[in-house]
């Protein structure tokens, strides 16, 4: 249900201690984990446009980012210069809203289909690698100790690999390609400790583009401390190009621009056969993903149409999956 202006008028005042009014609250897709709204608020009679994030179900399902957790995260990169969205407040119990946190509405479109193929944005994808590898580059130099209280979810690279695989084993589906992938991966992945905080979900679809490029970075919920080469693996993978395959880099740009201004933005040399082998644990883990959709229609847990169609592009990861192992890339 969406809150009422005037709950959130009064959530709003109590977090800021300002003069507060809001006039407009709207929906936004937010996926299945969040419900997102637009939020039209005045402070001391200035227009403040804001966004309202909570959780969907009203409580973050467990092994999930606590939404407070993910609101002090995102304040943190927002101190470091990061292009994320300022938080404001943050949701108490006693606003009944549930779990969630309000941040500043930052002007740009967020659908990857219209700035990956919009004429309007042809400077802002000229851009996008570039800046993109910088904000990369910066996120992985956060001292951990930063993020030590933050309880992020973090262990060793074949202890994460091995916590996958339970996982896919877990719905009783036996994927000839998918078991090749996950053995291709325990010969090279080792066994390293984490080392950088890692955003986890850094693509096309998760950031805001304007006219200049990457105006914000959304979706904060998956970050965790890992290998930094992971979130340049994951903006490679194919699902994120919407179509525009040719270009590996988010559907934007070339996989050898993003690692050489990655190494310039600081973040220094990029192991290609690092990056390689994370791009195919990211499909992989996409696969995975399809394959939990498609188990929640099938199984009756969240009957969906939307789950039923995503959970049939297994078909897809499996071809990509061939191909990355076969050639090195798409």
């Amino acid at each position: 249900m969406t809150p009422s202006p005037a709950a959130v008028a009064e959530m709003l005042a109590r977090a800021t201690g300002g003069d507060i009014g809001v006039t407009r609250i709207e929906a936004l897709s937010g996926g299945a984990a969040s419900a997102t709204y637009a939020v039209d608020a005045q402070r001391a009679g200035a227009p403040w446009p804001l966004i309202l994030q909570c959780a969907a179900a009203g409580t973050v399902s467990e092994g999930g980012m606590a939404k407070a957790v993910q609101a002090r995260l995102q304040q943190l990169a927002f101190r470091h210069g990061l292009p994320v969205a300022e938080v404001v407040a943050v949701l108490a119990p006693a606003d009944g809203m549930g779990e969630g946190f309000v941040m500043t509405r930052i002007e740009g479109e967020a659908l990857a289909p219209r700035w990956l193929k919009g004429e309007d944005f042809a400077v802002a994808r000229a851009a996008l690698t570039g800046q993109c590898a910088a904000v990369l580059a910066r996120l992985h130099a956060i001292p951990l100790g930063e993020v030590a209280d933050l309880g992020l979810p973090a262990g060793r690279i074949a202890v994460q690999r091995e916590r996958m695989f339970a996982h896919y084993r877990s719905f009783g589906v036996h994927s000839p390609v998918f078991d090749l992938a996950f053995a291709w991966l325990a010969e090279r992945c080792g066994d390293a400790e984490p080392r950088a905080l890692v955003h986890g979900d850094f693509r096309s679809g998760n950031i805001i583009v304007d006219a200049g490029g990457l105006a914000a970075v959304l979706d904060w919920e998956l970050a965790h401390l890992g290998d930094p080469i992971e979130d340049l693996g994951w903006l490679c993978c194919n699902a994120w190009r919407f179509g525009q395959w040719q270009k590996p880099v988010g559907g934007f740009g070339e996989r050898e621009a993003l690692y050489e201004a990655y190494a310039a933005a600081g973040g220094g040399p990029v192991d290609r056969a690092r990056a390689h082998l994370w791009e195919v644990w990211g499909t992989l883990r996409w696969g995975l993903s399809c394959l939990q959709l498609g188990h929640d229609h099938v199984s009756g847990r969240v009957p969906s149409v939307e789950r039923a169609a995503i959970g049939r592009r297994v078909s897809e990861v499996e071809l990509d999956l061939l191909h990355l192992i076969r050639f090195g890339g798409i």
